[in-house]
């Protein structure tokens, strides 16, 4: 079944085109174009001077709808239920630090859910190679230098679908573990660490091309330490992750991000299972969470534990913020994709997916598709 998106602002590739139109076909973008001559197709849909944005990519989430993703397949389902919903079409499965044996047996559990659900991109391991000091909402016990045995155990349960690693670049073995890391294909980033400007520069020459949450649980910048995010924004190999909530970084400095490299930007949820659901209490990685006015936070010591956001939030924040408009959709776009070698997502442009979300003028999602089908 052939679809036609027309009446719309097609907002890919850092570009907005008026009045264009989109047309869908076996589960791919056939044809995209601009003005009153459109193609015919089996079904039409008004965009009635709307954004039609390539679906959103999340490559670090946690869950949602009151589900976390470490807790198996069905919780999986239920998270990315509510994220698709808000834009999200394809999502990195981030798991937290975890017993070895337990963050293998996720990893596997997620490669065998990704070969059935390819909206499903694999996982993100954010642990266990953490600085204790920057470990953020995650088991001080469990946190671990990294080691040749155990990182060739986890790349073996992922199977090829391990997308990203976090790991701070200080400790022992982690310059041995970015080059094992990066030769299986996974995109390494520094994160939960307290590295300073040079440490993390060597980590980006071994071959890291991610920063985990910038400023969170990190040195932040001083004139005459810059620490990791000015080591990130002066290379141009580097992708920022950024939680544009309100609550992990603060909003005008979002904005000077989109200005310094907005085009390196990743907005990432970093939810968790409170996104979507109510406040109260709930658990991650074993660690008791309050959430109080959709802000997570760790019953002992009171860190910010994840986040309640969705993409489209996000993305109407950043522009309420300042970031224009074709800038914060690459963002949650083109941007994410590329960062764990999905160039193939992220864009509307022919032959690609046909993964679309149609916003009203407010930004606010109207519609879905995944593959060209409707949610």
């Amino acid at each position: 079944m052939s679809t036609l998106v027309h009446s719309v602002r097609l907002v890919d590739g850092g570009r907005i085109t008026d009045d264009a139109w989109v047309l869908f076909d076996a589960g791919r973008v056939s044809a995209t174009g601009a003005g009153a001559e459109r193609p015919s197709a089996d079904e039409a849909v008004d965009g009635a001077g709307g954004c039609l944005t390539p679906g959103f990519v999340d490559i670090h989430g946690h869950g949602g709808a009151g589900a976390s993703y470490d807790d198996g397949p069905d919780a999986i389902r239920t998270a990315r239920a509510l994220h698709r919903a808000h834009g999200t079409t394809r999502a990195v499965v981030s798991l937290v630090t975890a017993s070895l044996d337990d963050l293998a047996a996720r990893a596997a559990m997620v490669a065998e859910l990704a070969e059935s659900d390819p909206t499903i991109l694999g996982s993100h391991l954010e642990g266990p190679y953490l600085d204790p000091g920057h470990k953020g909402a995650h088991t001080r016990a469990l946190l671990r230098a990294p080691d040749a045995a155990s990182v060739d155990r986890l790349l073996e349960a992922g199977r090829g679908t391990i997308r990203q690693v976090t790991l701070a670049p200080e400790l022992p073995g982690a310059d041995d573990a970015i080059a094992r890391f990066v030769a299986a294909g996974v995109a390494v980033a520094v994160g939960h660490t307290d590295a300073d400007a040079a440490t993390t520069r060597r980590a980006f020459e071994a071959g890291a091309t991610l920063l985990t949450h910038a400023f969170n649980a990190m040195p932040g910048i001083h004139h005459r330490a810059p620490g990791p995010v000015v080591a990130a924004l002066r290379d141009e190999r580097v992708t920022l992750e950024v939680i544009a909530d309100g609550v992990h970084v603060d909003d005008e400095l979002i904005a000077v991000l989109f200005a310094a490299a907005g085009d390196r930007l990743a907005l990432v949820t970093d939810a968790m299972a409170a996104a979507g659901s109510h406040d109260g209490r709930y658990d991650l990685g074993g660690l008791g969470v309050t959430v109080t006015d959709g802000v997570a936070r760790l019953d002992d010591g009171g860190a910010i534990a994840g986040s309640t956001l969705t993409q489209d939030e996000a993305l109407r924040r950043v522009v309420t913020g300042g970031a224009p408009l074709a800038t914060a959709v690459r963002a949650l776009t083109t941007t994410p994709a590329h960062a764990i070698g999905r160039d193939d997502l992220g864009t509307l442009s022919a032959g690609a997916a046909a993964d679309a979300v149609l916003l009203d003028r407010d930004l606010r999602v109207q519609r879905v598709w995944i593959d060209g089908v409707a949610l």
